[in-house]
């Protein structure tokens, strides 16, 4: 599993990804615990204008993350998107500290901070470009590190910049932080990444904006997509209901509830190595139909929790249900148009944004007819009917589409 670790830092244009990738997850774990904290109470937004303000940035992102990968396949590079977007996160989280206003606050929020976000998706399209004849095996185990490197700065940078922020009057602190951040990607992408596109393919052919919007909606990618968004959607539940069965049901306290999310955070990142390895020797679909069985079992089992210690013991498979749904689902998804980078690699702010809203609705129809714990009951049903479609369109045995083919 290591191997996975030394072959992203053998290699250098890789390399420079992976540390973006840290930078970049920087800004969100610097900022996303304290976002709701700034707009509604120290600038005064309503929570009902919050909402709106929260589903129009998810719905800016999954925009921008698919405009600028067609926007890059059209231009043979990843480097100009990636110093653009940069730029938005530069000045989207250094308005918010320099200009605490509402009005600020929404534009950033609205606009600089949601195409920032496409960095994501762009950094993972980057990889799969420079890395154009490298065994199947070795990129599983590439991208399995590369979001190890981003589960990584989830866990070390929430609670350096609360330590260093405590017992100040504000929070704002922590956007200029995410503004320096930004700054080393940009600097990171400016110098680290070659400024000469890599030698494009005889007979490839452009396709208009529109006509690459419309590969997204195909039958064989949309329904694999709704398949994989419905595994997703159990950790978005997750995180909705983990720290209200805890505190309610199960009779634990808000501290339990920062200490569960810590530990399976650091096993997230040892276990997505480790599903890196597994996936190099199986295959794609039955490995990310395990790991999401194992999550399944595990929403059942916390449904089911009525100690704070019930929920302690679940922190092993939750972490290995979680590692597997968070890494194994980004080679599959590139692969659904494995003839674009760009455009393959935006279907994981895609299935993001889709499986946000999926787990919403799910939240919203559980809670009608049942509690918190039959809510978290209905999600990994939902995951498990996931990985049922999955496994009916491309069970080992099929042309698996995970594995290169085209869609």
């Amino acid at each position: 599993m290591l191997s996975s670790l030394s072959l992203v830092f053998r290699h250098a244009p890789i390399r420079v990804s992976a540390i973006a990738i840290f930078f970049f997850g920087f800004t969100g774990a610097a900022t996303s615990p304290y976002m709701s904290l700034i707009g509604i109470r120290e600038l005064g937004l309503s929570d009902a204008l919050y909402s709106v303000l929260s589903f129009a940035a998810a719905v800016v992102n999954v925009s921008a993350a698919v405009s600028a990968g067609i926007i890059a396949d059209r231009l043979g590079h990843f480097r100009s998107p990636m110093i653009l977007a940069a730029i938005f996160g530069i000045v989207g989280f250094g308005l918010v500290y320099l200009v605490p206003t509402q009005l600020m606050f929404c534009v950033a929020a609205l606009l600089f901070i949601p195409v920032f976000g496409s960095i994501n998706s762009l950094i993972f399209a980057n990889v799969k470009a420079i890395s154009v004849g490298m065994p199947v095996r070795e990129l599983i185990a590439v991208n399995s590190a590369i979001r190890a490197v981003l589960s990584a700065s989830w866990v070390l940078v929430p609670g350096i910049v609360g330590a260093l922020l405590a017992g100040g009057p504000s929070m704002l602190p922590a956007f200029l932080l995410a503004s320096l951040a930004c700054g080393v990607c940009l600097l990171l992408f400016i110098f680290g990444i070659d400024r000469n596109p890599p030698p494009q393919e005889e007979g490839r052919v452009h396709t208009s904006f529109f006509r690459s919007v419309l590969q997204i909606g195909s039958g064989s990618v949309l329904t694999r997509l709704f398949a994989v968004s419905l595994i997703s959607a159990m950790l978005h539940m997750n995180g909705t209901v983990l720290p209200l069965i805890l505190t309610g049901k199960a009779g634990g306290t808000p501290a339990d509830v920062g200490v569960i999310v810590g530990i399976v955070a650091f096993l997230e990142i040892i276990f997505i190595l480790f599903w890196g390895w597994v996936e190099a020797r199986t295959s794609t679909v039955l490995t990310m139909s395990i790991a999401a069985t194992i999550y399944c079992a595990y929403l059942v089992f916390l449904g089911l929790a009525d100690h704070p210690m019930d929920v302690y013991m679940l922190t092993l498979i939750s972490g290995l249900g979680a590692a597997g749904i968070i890494a194994i689902p980004i080679t599959y998804l590139q692969n659904l148009i494995s003839d674009r980078a760009g455009l393959g690699s935006s279907l994981i702010a895609v299935n993001i944004f889709v499986s946000g809203g999926l787990s919403s609705l799910m939240f919203a129809l559980g809670t009608a007819i049942s509690d918190y714990a039959g809510t978290a009951i209905l999600s990994a049903l939902a995951g498990l009917t996931g990985v049922v479609l999955l496994w009916g369109l491309d069970r080992p045995g099929r042309t698996e589409i995970a594995q290169g083919g085209g869609a």
